[in-house]
């Protein structure tokens, strides 16, 4: 069958017109590869041919659309690929072609999410880590990126975190402010180690202020409902889960 005339359609498709009075979309790398500027002719084995590469073209393309707008690690462009209906075969060659090309790379990916967490976020290596699996990036090149991470990166943050927690607390102190600063720093993502390096500088003997305030409240509140020594218990049980004490001082 012969080809009329070929038409650009953008950078890198052609709209193929055939004597039939057919057109077929054509990616230019499947009119080079089977030199149909030079043949313009084609026939139904070659047609099935240059529908099966121009999918895979297709999905090349695509990918490299998906990885210009915003940098993937391998396993998110597999399942965005797969999200557009593309077939496992020509994804999993894709991708392997885009790693060869330099176009994809998980470690340059991980590198990279690392420092924008460690700019842009308060979250420590384990919760950065915890991300880039679920971006389905290979442990072994997490641990190898998590350089970037380095303690004295870590230490920085917890220290930070830590004395903003510990100046804003308005109604806890003693044990009980210092667990509810390492669990937070815990949950956070931040190694136990570093964060006790820098709590452990902190005092946390208790703030009369505080304990006079917290005491107000809790006498206020529960003066409606307790009477005598038993308000007095009620009241001292609540400023114990907060690790506060404070004691009425009676006058002569």
């Amino acid at each position: 069958m012969k080809i009329l005339k070929f038409r650009k359609i953008d950078s890198s498709k052609y709209k193929v017109f055939l004597e039939n009075g057919e057109d077929i979309t054509l990616y230019e790398d499947v009119i080079l590869k089977f030199h149909l500027l030079l043949t313009r002719h084609v026939n139904e084995k070659k047609l099935i041919e240059m529908n099966q590469l121009n999918n895979y073209y297709e999905v090349y393309y695509t990918g490299l659309r998906f990885i210009k707008s915003r940098f993937k690690s391998a396993g998110d462009l597999k399942k965005a690929l797969f999200n557009q209906g593309y077939d496992i075969e020509n994804i999993e060659k894709v991708v392997e072609k885009l790693k060869k090309q330099g176009y994809v790379d998980d470690y340059l990916y991980a590198k990279s999410f690392i420092n924008n967490r460690i700019v842009t976020s308060t979250y420590g290596p384990k919760k950065i880590r915890n991300e880039l699996i679920v971006h389905e990036v290979d442990p072994e090149i997490i641990d190898k990126a998590m350089l970037e991470y380095d303690a004295s990166i870590q230490l920085e943050k917890i220290e930070k975190l830590a004395y903003k927690s510990y100046r804003s607390n308005k109604s806890r102190g003693g044990e009980v402010l210092k667990r509810k600063i390492i669990t937070s720093l815990l949950t956070q993502g931040y190694e136990l180690d570093c964060i006790e390096r820098v709590v452990d500088k902190l005092d946390y003997a208790p703030n009369d202020s505080i304990a006079k305030k917290e005491y107000d409240k809790l006498y206020k509140r529960l003066s409606r409902k307790y009477q005598g020594e038993e308000l007095e218990r009620k009241i001292k049980e609540k400023l114990y889960m907060k690790g506060l004490k404070y004691e009425i001082v009676e006058e002569d």
